[in-house]
């Protein structure tokens, strides 16, 4: 009888390591990695999620999701509060989204804030002396498309973000239509900017005062924001929808219950993870 006991705990300890040993085979996996930056003159450090994938298909190219943090936080946001990892195993393996690689860069700034933040230099836009939003642009997306298999045409990159990274993600999308098939913008950030940013105005008075030609290469992006109905940037973000609808831009803007918190931007996640895949998957015009 013991030895039938000790038989069965021997196959299932044998049964759930195999099951562990799957599932940790089955999911994605992320990295950290620090880069010199040539333009702010210091290194950064950004983190970038793998499909689980990746390594077995070494010929095999993916698209890109630039993922943006919010105040507060740094490259480290998404996935330690924002379960980034966990979310995109999940939807990849539901068949909801295809499979991709997710970069979270660090736009924390220097210093601390009352808020246990970097306030210096912090934001995604270019400021006296620290030319963030140059940098991105010049030497985050190349470092990423040398570094890693990516497809590095305009149909296969996306950007998405919140609160603060929300209002980059726009501000993004609206000034570098070249660059991005999607822009979902969660609980964003789309009103005035702090002072000290260097020729920039807020997504909001940008578009405002767009050219008839500004205007024409906004449509050429697939556009959505999400924002919950108790959020104190709600207002804002309904200003921006109904001027999106005047100027006739597409856009797609979802209101749910909830605030400016994790809980809703973990669900937001999802939905942008389906929608950036729409967007990669769909052809360009």
């Amino acid at each position: 009888m013991k030895k039938l006991v000790s038989f069965f705990v021997a196959l299932v300890v044998f049964v759930l390591t195999a099951i562990l040993s799957v599932s940790a085979q089955s999911g994605g996996k992320t990295l950290e990695l620090t880069y010199p930056s040539v333009i702010l003159k210091t290194e950064k450090s950004l983190t970038v999620y793998l499909p689980a994938e990746y390594e077995a298909n070494p010929e095999k190219h993916y698209p890109v999701l630039y993922l943006l943090h919010g105040a507060g936080d740094d490259h480290t946001g998404w996935l330690q509060k924002g379960l980034a990892r966990t979310i995109a195993d999940e939807t990849i393996e539901s068949g909801l989204c295809l499979p991709m690689i997710i970069v979270m860069p660090d736009a924390s700034g220097v210093g601390g804030g009352p808020d246990g933040g970097a306030t210096k230099n912090r934001g995604y836009f270019n400021q006296p002396d620290w030319h963030w939003e140059d940098h991105f642009f010049s030497e985050v997306i190349p470092f990423v498309e040398k570094t890693f298999r990516t497809l590095p045409d305009r149909q296969s990159r996306a950007v998405s973000g919140l609160s603060m990274g929300g209002g980059g993600t726009v501000a993004y999308a609206q000034r570098y239509p070249q660059m991005f098939s999607s822009a979902f913008a969660m609980s964003a950030a789309v009103g005035g900017l702090p002072r000290g940013y260097a020729n920039t105005g807020s997504p909001l008075s940008f578009l405002e005062g767009a050219s008839p030609a500004q205007i024409e290469a906004m449509k050429s992006v697939r556009w959505f924001l999400d924002c919950g109905d108790d959020d104190f940037l709600f207002d804002a973000n309904v200003d921006f929808m109904r001027l999106m609808r005047e100027k006739e831009i597409p856009l797609q803007f979802r209101v749910r219950n909830g605030g400016h918190n994790w809980d809703y931007w973990q669900t937001s996640l999802r939905t942008a993870l389906t929608f950036v895949s729409i967007g990669f998957a769909t052809e360009s015009e």
